[in-house]
């Protein structure tokens, strides 16, 4: 079983004799206690988040932590609002029982806490753009320099891109890969934003992000032979399925940006745990990033602010179509599970050339969707 834990040699607290013998259960059928952890602690994060729902449906309102359906011109009866802290704190309970806690998991719990801490207080009180983006930077920031960095990535047709060439050094914190630093802020502030720009319907964040931790785990379970890794994103699946239970339309709660920005954080983060597996995490995120860019090169063409809110977004376009929120929801989870299985078994080039068909189908969805009726 050495084989297994290959990939996870240099990963922080890794405790290799549980996961060890809880994946030998799983190929042998020999029983033990890993084998315990790994089948219980995702139904756990599923139990503990599904219970959170129900009572915030009960307690949110009398806390008055409900939407304000007002703001956007809808005419409906107030919902529970946000429930994302709810998935956040299920997964900062449960992270300690998968990694045990050094530094780089500090900077993951700090960066966690103050995100979510920031993105509550903006789904109550909108606050200036430049605010929430300085807060992105400096949570990136934290960890990266707590030790979740990239220092190569591989090559579209070969070879590799090192990140550590170019070294800062600083007290306290040591020598800092500079490229890897530029990469790494740049990378995270991409997945939350684009998973908060794509958070326009119920559910659509919930059921995207449930897609993309199981398709994640299963590559780092089989391909990359990261069965801890494998474990966090499972966990991370079932927080955000038990979301989807009452997030998907018709909603009975809202999970806000403080739900959005948390799972955005955590798809980015594994996509750096994987060790550099960003051409993965890109496929299986392909539509909210994909569509991220579009719009911010729309908006720059008409001469407007990327930053402001608007109603030109995919999933925007679909209704104005006359999709239902349940049709592009599941459209959106379909399109994704399909480039995302996909990519587990392409090779570096094959996931090159997918992202580039993505990116074409995502230019004619986009084309059908803005076609005047």
């Amino acid at each position: 079983m050495q084989y297994c834990v290959v990939g996870m040699k240099n990963i922080p607290g890794f405790n290799r004799r549980l996961l060890v013998a809880g994946f030998s259960y799983l190929i042998t059928g020999q029983f033990c206690i890993g084998t315990v952890i790994l089948l219980i602690l995702p139904l756990a994060a599923f139990l503990i988040n599904l219970t959170a729902h129900m009572a915030a449906l009960k307690f949110f309102p009398r806390l008055g932590l409900l939407d304000f359906p007002e703001r956007y011109g809808l005419k409906r009866a107030r919902i529970p609002y946000p429930t994302g802290m709810l998935s956040a704190a299920t997964f900062l309970v449960l992270y300690p029982m998968i990694f045990s806690i050094g530094m780089h998991e500090l900077g993951v719990i700090l960066a966690i806490i103050l995100l979510g801490a920031v993105a509550f207080i903006d789904d109550r009180s909108p606050l200036p753009f430049s605010l929430r983006l300085s807060v992105q930077i400096l949570i990136a920031l934290l960890v990266f320099v707590a030790g979740s960095r990239i220092y190569t990535l591989t090559g579209p047709f070969g070879g590799y891109l090192k990140l550590d060439t170019l070294l800062l050094h600083l007290p306290l914190v040591g020598s800092l890969p500079v490229m890897s630093g530029i990469f790494t802020v740049l990378w995270l502030m991409l997945t939350i934003n684009a998973l908060n720009w794509f958070d326009g319907i119920p559910g659509q964040v919930s059921v995207l992000s449930t897609v993309g931790f199981l398709l994640l785990g299963c590559l780092t379970l089989f391909r990359s032979h990261q069965p801890q890794i494998a474990l966090l994103c499972f966990v991370l699946a079932s927080i955000a399925l038990a979301a989807v239970l009452f997030d998907f339309p018709p909603a009975k709660v809202l999970m806000g940006d403080s739900g959005s920005m948390f799972f955005g954080l955590m798809l980015g983060l594994i996509g750096i745990y994987q060790g550099g597996k960003v051409a993965t995490a890109f496929l299986v995120l392909g539509i909210p990033l994909i569509d991220a860019v579009f719009v911010v090169m729309r908006r720059l063409h008409r001469g407007s602010s990327p930053f402001k809110g608007g109603r030109d977004h995919l999933h925007h376009l679909l209704l104005q179509k006359g999709w239902s929120q349940r049709q592009v929801v599941v459209f959106t989870a379909l399109v994704s599970a399909v480039f995302g299985t996909t990519a587990l078994f392409l090779t570096t080039v094959g996931k090159a050339v997918e992202i580039a068909v993505l990116i074409v189908v995502m230019i004619i969805i986009h084309r059908y969707a803005d076609e005047k009726k």
